[in-house]
């Protein structure tokens, strides 16, 4: 019985999963970004680009 008072491994459980959910949010966020700049989802970068472009306006010095 004394297996069931043993912790030493609930802290690396606690870790794996915590690595895990960051690890599927990064690859969630890789391919979002991937499709947003090859144009394959319904957003267009290069025209959010030019817009920004367009709205910076230069400082004189």
């Amino acid at each position: 019985m004394e297996f069931l008072k043993d912790e030493g491994g609930q802290g690396a459980a606690e870790y794996i999963l915590l690595f895990g959910g960051v690890i599927v949010i990064a690859i969630a966020a890789l391919l979002i970004y991937n499709a947003y700049f090859r144009g394959s989802s319904g957003l267009q970068a290069t025209q959010d680009i030019n817009k920004v472009r367009g709205s910076v306006v230069p400082t004189q010095p």
